[in-house]
């Protein structure tokens, strides 16, 4: 019996083990996971060795990383005799690049090697990502501080892997746009794509132009709705806004590049440019006094795509003191941000005023052109030479193509795809972040239980992308990125909550080989995320559980489709107007014909016998309106 025992014990434990083993829930996911026998220990008094000087940063942050959880007093020392090596190779390993690593965990020791200082954190990011959850606490706390035996072989499939963060319409802080970088920098992701500028607020100082951050940085304050708010009132206090100084940049660009993050600077020209002729009017075509919009309804969009512009936030192409504006704003931008990259915009730029204005007819008989949307060609190809001559390129979204660009500039199609693919086919670099795929500030669930804004994206169709369509040439596709525009974003708290798990999706999207992407796997990764999410107390959408709700019309008859994006939930639902719970009628998957009557169809979300996903209540006329959706 004593044998008996000890067998069954000595199997109970290699089981526990191996079971630990398979729990690697690393995002995005590795090119090449290999688990072993056994774990490595973490302990008290062990150190983290780094072979070369540039190695020591990364080995500093992991000590810190490691020590405030654990509380242990984890050393960074030059040498080879850490328990955790850190390794910058003597000659490259060319499979794996600039930006890939190996890790190499046994019982006796973690190395991580890299070709150079990016591959060493992104081999940091992955293992501490194989620590218990509890590897986020913000103070020391009690864990099993073990690391599943395992190697790594990783490297990323596009160089360009971005997220956007507007600060015009709602400014965050250096200090939250430092930790928002934290936040991205763990999953990968290396650029930043700051908006600085846009109607409503200018947020980079520009010392030869002071009235930019004096008077377009800020605006009346306004709650509500943001696009339905009440105009400005001439003389009324502008107390709401910010803007980074030269310093703040300089900090955050030097934070950014401690983790592997570049920050592409964005000022948006010709259109979206309120802030700035509400301190510089002369520079519009009717030279009349603008604000700094609070979240008016200042345009009319139309369904075609088109739009009008109820008031003037266009700069004059035809006014040569534009273009001496804009070379000293890009002068001081050039002196700031390293990027080879400077960001000029171009999207839905109104030329309406254009088309009335005298200077800009007389220039288009000038350049022999009939179409008042070519002067953006005109304008862009003028951008394009300042920034070269300050040693910057120039990028824009995919409103560029429009009027003509030279075939060095680089576009980000965000239009779909198709401004990409056009781009490609004419041979420019491009960077793919379609709404259809990649804007994070669209409802991510239930439109009925989400903050509203005018589109939904999922998380499952997030992960769905491909960044390179058929037909195109993959040399011209440099990657992509996330965008999270903030008109219904004001606290970086709500930040998290609409970027997250989405841009885990697309880290994964812009990491991985798409031959490993799966989404049932991720799903299970994704939720191990959340965990972590909860110990670091960084917030996160838990819109995944919630209930899909489709409908359609069959034979006269109002017909219910409902899913999940989740494999193994279970759907409940009622149509008698009372709350449904595990005890309700379960969706059995087939479409479900609702009865006539004035009936309110109750959803809710059940995994293992609990809750899990909000209640979703939608009345006949909700389902209708929705019909085809």
């Amino acid at each position: 019996m004593k044998k008996l025992l000890l067998l069954f014990l000595s199997l109970l434990i290699f089981n526990i083990g191996k079971a630990q083993n398979s729990a690697v829930n690393i995002i995005p996911q590795p090119v090449e996971i290999r688990q072993l026998s056994g774990s490595f220990q973490l302990k008290n008094g062990q150190s983290i060795s780094f072979n070369k000087a540039e190695a020591r940063s990364v080995a500093e942050m992991l000590a810190q990383r490691l020590n405030v959880p654990t509380g242990f007093s984890l050393k960074a020392q030059q040498g080879n005799a850490g328990a955790i090596q850190l390794i910058i190779n003597e000659n490259d390993d060319v499979k794996i690049g600039k930006e890939g690593y190996i890790l190499n965990v046994s019982p006796q020791k973690i190395t991580i090697s890299a070709n150079a200082f990016a591959g060493l954190f992104y081999g940091m990011q992955t293992l501490l990502q194989l620590f218990p959850k509890e590897i986020e606490s913000k103070k020391a706390t009690k864990a099993n501080w073990s690391v599943p035996a395992i190697k790594i072989t990783d490297y990323p499939r596009f160089v360009w892997r971005g997220i956007m963060l507007d600060v015009s319409r709602h400014f965050f802080t250096k200090n939250e746009v430092k930790d928002y970088i934290d936040q991205i920098a763990k999953y990968k992701y290396n650029t930043l794509h700051w908006h600085l500028t846009d109607d409503n607020g200018w947020r980079i100082e520009i010392k030869s132009l002071p009235k930019l951050t004096q008077i377009g940085a800020w605006r009346v304050a306004r709650t509500g709705h943001f696009g339905d708010r009440e105009e400005p009132k001439e003389g009324e206090p502008t107390p709401y806004g910010g803007f980074y100084t030269h310093e703040d940049i300089k900090e955050v660009v030097q934070y950014a590049q401690e983790r592997n993050v570049s920050i592409l600077p964005e000022i948006d020209v010709p259109g979206h440019s309120m802030a700035a002729l509400a301190a510089y009017p002369e520079l519009s075509c009717t030279k009349q006094k603008v604000h700094v919009n609070p979240g008016t309804a200042f345009s009319e969009w139309y369904g075609n795509g088109t739009f009008k512009m109820l008031v003037e936030n266009t700069l004059n192409p035809s006014d040569e003191k534009v273009y001496e504006f804009l070379d000293k704003v890009f002068t001081e931008v050039a002196q700031l941000f390293p990027n080879p990259y400077i960001h000029v915009g171009g999207d839905e730029c109104y030329k309406g005023y254009w088309a009335q204005d005298a200077g800009c007819q007389a220039l288009m008989k000038k350049l022999n052109i009939r179409h008042v949307e070519d002067l953006q060609g005109y304008f862009m190809g003028r951008v394009e030479k300042i920034l070269e001559a300050k040693g910057k390129k120039l990028i824009g979204w995919d409103e560029i193509l429009e009027g003509g660009i030279s075939p060095k500039a680089t576009v980000m199609s965000w239009r779909g795809v198709k401004g990409g693919i056009e781009a490609a086919h004419l041979g420019h670099d491009v960077v793919m972040t379609p709404t259809t795929f990649a804007y994070l500030d669209y409802m991510q669930g239930e439109p009925t239980i989400e903050p509203p804004i005018y589109a939904y994206l999922r998380t499952k169709k997030s992960y769905s992308f491909e960044p390179v369509p058929d037909g195109v040439d993959a040399k011209y596709i440099l990657g992509g990125q996330g965008n999270l525009w903030t008109e219904q974003i004001p606290t970086l708290r709500h930040a998290y909550y609409m970027t997250f798990p989405r841009a885990w999706a697309l880290a994964e999207v812009y990491w991985s080989p798409k031959e490993v992407k799966n989404w049932d796997n991720f799903a299970k990764r994704m939720e191990a995320h959340f965990q972590r999410n909860d110990i670091s107390e960084i917030n996160y959408s838990k819109a995944v559980y919630d209930a899909i709700i489709r409908t359609s019309r069959k034979n006269g008859k109002l017909i219910i489709e409902m899913e999940s994006e989740i494999a193994g939930l279970d759907i409940y639902y009622t149509i008698d107007d009372t709350m449904p719970d595990q005890f309700s009628t379960k969706h059995d998957g087939k479409p479900l014909e609702l009865p006539e009557g004035n009936i309110t169809l109750r959803v809710v979300t059940y995994r293992n016998g609990k809750p899990i996903g909000h209640l979703i209540a939608l009345k006949r006329t909700d389902l209708e309106r929705r019909i085809g959706r």
